[in-house]
């Protein structure tokens, strides 16, 4: 008699058991002060630390996607960078107190969190994201990529074994080991989640909004980088090229097109050609775009972490021997042009504009054609460009002078270091933050009594009937004609406000 394994029931099941004890050891979990929290965070990253350039060898080899020693040097990021950064923060309990307003804040954990992990940096986002949810006090239940299933369970394996012997509860971390679409529906859908949080999955954003619950998305980018005319060209072409080629492109905060300022468009070309960038013929790029797409543009996953001269050999093309980065010259956005979309490979668009008016429209054109609101990248030494571009584009992050993938993660700027970068600002999810442990709690607010009702109100209705209090002398109070007067002034714009709300209504 053979025997029919369904694998969609095992998952739903597994998913429903891994939820239900999230839920459980997050009880115990919320109990935790910060310092334990910390104690166990920083002896994870530790030990999964030890094991980073394995795993970063053991996720190229079972993806196919990227350069093994790139994601090693993600993977140290994570254990080493990032637990540095996290050392001091104060995520739970009292997290900030201000004794001249008389207010308390209060992390609170969110509770139980579904995570989605992508294939195309499936280590460190692991890391990353047990880091910080643990940091904030929260279980959370990880979906592995298929592509990437055994790294990502090795990482998951690793991190549970410290935690659990430096007193984490058990199932506060877990994974699905029954990767199918059905049991991630199910974990994301079922009550005992409190939080969705996908990186890299695009194909899941839709289901994870429909399941009633806060998303925090980072996924898919078209970030373009403009090149100014007073911008450092020299600089500027290898930071694009430097960041572009970093784990052959598969980072989404990385650049997907250059925009150049007119009067330098051509000294930008020789300098791209002198980096190893080779300018595509358009019968070239043509055959190009139809192996990066598939037939009704659904982009070739097979394609993505691929090198310049791989791209070139399946489009039946050759290019010299040190090239790094394919381009192909635009001058179009449209939703049938692979070139304006995003491409997790070592390629770029290439669109000159007359100055940096018609740049900031190209820009804005890139940006809303995904409709995602990732990040963008400005080469200039102008000032007032770089605020007009900062307060104009809807994305969600402006990088300076800086490559686009070391950027956004914040590798060469000061943003948190995440391998979660939210859209949330032009996109769909809750944040457009580069994802911390403090995305990951709420803040109870406590406020002291300061004034009195009827300082503001006056003696009205239910305040009239109450009996007058009578002032207690206090040994703190400070007569000073100067607090009567800031006071006087408080007290006179709330009573503006109050009546503007008035007559609103």
């Amino acid at each position: 008699m053979n025997t029919i394994i369904d694998n969609d029931l095992l998952s739903i099941q597994e998913a429903r058991i891994l939820a239900e004890n999230a839920r459980e050891a997050q009880k115990r979990l919320a109990t935790f002060p910060q310092e334990k929290l910390d104690e166990i965070v920083d002896h994870m990253a530790e030990e999964i630390g030890k094991y980073a350039r394995e795993l970063a060898v053991m996720s190229s080899e079972e993806t196919d996607y990227g350069v093994w020693q790139d994601k090693y040097i993600k993977n140290r990021f994570v254990c080493e960078y990032l637990r540095e950064k996290l050392r001091g923060l104060r995520c739970v309990g009292i997290i900030a107190r201000d004794e001249a307003k008389k207010t308390i804040d209060v992390g609170v954990p969110i509770g139980v969190i579904a995570s989605l992990c992508p294939a195309t940096s499936p280590v460190s986002t692991t890391i990353y994201k047990v880091l910080i949810a643990i940091k904030s006090g929260n279980s959370i239940i990880v979906s592995p990529h298929p592509r990437a299933q055994k790294t990502i369970s090795r990482v998951l394996d690793i991190m549970i074994d410290v935690a659990l012997r430096y007193g984490l509860p058990e199932n506060a971390i877990s994974y699905i080991h029954t990767v199918v679409k059905a049991g991630t529906l199910e974990l994301m859908n079922h009550p005992a989640v409190s939080l969705i949080l996908i990186a890299g999955v695009p194909t899941m954003l839709e289901a994870a909004s429909k399941a009633g619950k806060p998303v925090i998305y980072g996924g898919t980018g078209n970030g373009p980088a403009f090149i100014e005319r007073t911008a450092d060209i020299p600089q500027a072409v290898h930071d694009i090229v430097v960041s572009k080629t970093f784990d052959n492109g598969v980072v989404t905060g990385g650049e997907q097109s250059i925009v150049v300022d007119g009067p330098i468009a051509e000294q930008v070309k020789q300098e791209l050609i002198r980096a190893g960038a080779y300018f595509m013929t358009e019968e070239e790029a043509e055959r190009l775009g139809k192996v990066l797409f598939r037939e009704g543009g659904k982009t070739d996953a097979e394609m993505a972490g691929k090198t310049a001269k791989f791209l070139a050999r399946r489009a039946h093309f050759e290019v010299p021997d040190n090239t790094l980065l394919l381009i192909s010259e635009q001058k179009y956005v449209s939703e049938k042009n692979p070139y304006s979309r995003e491409k997790l490979c070592p390629v770029l668009a290439y669109y000159v504009e007359d100055d940096w008016m018609h740049a900031c429209e190209k820009c804005i054109e890139l940006l809303v054609s995904e409709r995602r609101g990732h990040t963008l990248t400005i080469h200039s030494r102008d000032e007032a460009v770089i605020e007009q571009f900062a307060l104009k584009k809807p994305v969600a992050r402006v990088l300076v002078n800086t490559p686009a993938t070391f950027g956004a993660l914040g590798i060469t700027t000061n943003l948190f270091p995440a391998m979660t970068l939210g859209s949330g600002s032009a996109g769909r999810g809750s944040t457009s933050d580069n994802v911390s442990p403090m995305n990951l709690v709420y803040i109870r607010k406590v406020g002291y009594g300061v004034r009195k009702a009827e300082d503001l109100f006056g003696a009205c209705g239910a305040l009239a009937a109450a009996p007058a209090v009578p002032p207690q002398p206090s040994g703190d109070e400070v007569n000073t004609e100067t607090e009567h007067v800031e006071c006087a002034k408080e007290l006179e714009l709330l009573k503006n406000l109050l009546n503007q709300v008035l007559e609103a209504h």
